[in-house]
């Protein structure tokens, strides 16, 4: 494949947000809390979306949720990203989150392919139920709106290739009012597995015409980034897995959208530098030394891709337990190491097999309208949230 030409790419407007570069950190479980997102917003600017958090939890205020929803000081913009399956929950997480403040921006999530979420009807099944869809969305841009906030949605492909329902969902969001759509070129069946479906998304892309459309998946590289744009028409990317270990991706996609050639190609030393800081970061944000460096051991062979780290040393990192201990584990490595190149690029984070059939709730497939067991399950969501 020929490098895409090297010209300056459009801001990426949300609503009345905007980021010279059209780009987006996907929300990741475990991954994207502050300590991570600050990491990628000194490399570049975008929208850096925080680890997805469910409605009721919100609502509810429970400790972890209230401690996953902190910004830092100098975040801007705030983007959090919401999870429900219920119209009134979702409603009053979005209503508690303007009148509080506690984000610039929110998505919401119907991408999600794991198991628990899918067998409750949410994430990456719920837009299957086309007008639960489409009154979640309504009751979240009506709230939302109330404070200014842009709302955006993120989706993906559909249940399998049978069940397709972007096109279908992303017209519904254009139309209930949403800011932008974000499209994961793959169905919950495929999880992380295969090829991401760029003509998928060239076709949503072709669908919504309105509002800014993003693409995701398969975006390891500036490169990458470019190609998608190029092919797609997308006014954007969402950037998972691609910046897993590697932060240093979101000055690339910077200097790839700005027109420039330059590329971060960090050394040993390097790499450990921000390494050591990412797990200061962690320790700064749960407030506990023993849990920050827990946390960072699963960054770990990310972080060390294509370097010459041997299994021994990767498993004592897998065991820090003290920023000390990390300390004395690094000074033992080899830190003249250059960039090595092509074994440190590409695919990276685990993508898991297809699934043969996705976990979803009894009846779910029978119709698109909610109905049956589906519908209960929703009901009783609701009145768990409302008294009632």
């Amino acid at each position: 494949m020929s490098a895409p030409t090297l010209t300056a790419a459009r801001p990426l407007r949300i609503g009345p947000l905007v980021s010279s570069t059209p780009v987006v950190l996907a929300p990741m479980a475990g991954i994207t809390n502050s300590a991570y997102r600050r990491l990628c917003r000194e490399q570049g600017e975008g929208f850096y979306v925080s680890e997805m958090i469910t409605s009721r939890a919100l609502v509810e205020r429970t400790p972890e949720t209230m401690r996953l929803i902190t910004f830092e000081p100098d975040e801007s913009p705030r983007s959090l990203q919401l999870y429900g399956v219920d119209p009134l929950t979702v409603a009053k997480a979005v209503e508690m989150i303007v009148a509080e403040d506690l984000a610039d921006h929110v998505d919401l999530n119907f991408g999600c392919p794991v198991p628990k979420v899918t067998r409750k009807g949410g994430g990456s099944a719920l837009p299957w139920k086309a007008g639960l869809f489409r009154d979640i969305v309504r009751g979240a841009v009506r709230e939302a709106a109330k404070g200014g906030v842009p709302l955006t949605v993120k989706m993906r492909k559909g249940i399998d290739d049978d069940h397709l329902t972007y096109l279908q969902a992303g017209k519904a969001a254009e139309e209930e009012g949403v800011a932008a759509v974000a499209l994961h070129g793959r169905t919950a069946s495929q999880h992380y597995s295969g090829t991401a479906d760029w003509d998928a998304i060239a076709r949503l892309r072709d669908t919504v015409t309105t509002i800014p459309v993003l693409g995701n998946g398969d975006v390891w590289s500036a490169e990458d980034a470019l190609e998608m744009v190029r092919r797609t028409g997308v006014d954007g990317v969402v950037v998972g897995r691609g910046c897993l270990g590697r932060p240093w991706l979101f000055a690339d996609l910077e200097a790839g959208f700005a027109g420039r050639p330059e590329r971060v190609k960090p050394g040993l030393r390097e790499v450990t530098r921000v390494l050591r800081r990412h797990a200061e970061l962690l320790c700064d944000f749960y407030e506990d030394e023993l849990r920050g460096c827990r946390d960072i051991r699963k960054h770990v062979s990310w972080y060390f891709k294509g370097y010459a780290v041997g299994g021994d040393m990767r498993a004592k990192l897998g065991l820090v337990d003290t920023l000390d201990a990390l300390d004395e584990l690094i000074a033992d490595l080899d830190l003249d190491q250059p960039y090595p190149g092509e074994a440190a690029e590409g695919a990276r984070g685990r993508a898991g097999s297809p699934q043969a059939k996705v976990a979803l709730p009894e009846g779910w497939l029978e119709s698109q309208e909610l109905t049956g067991v589906a519908a209960e399950m929703i009901r009783q969501a609701e009145l768990s949230v409302s008294g009632g």
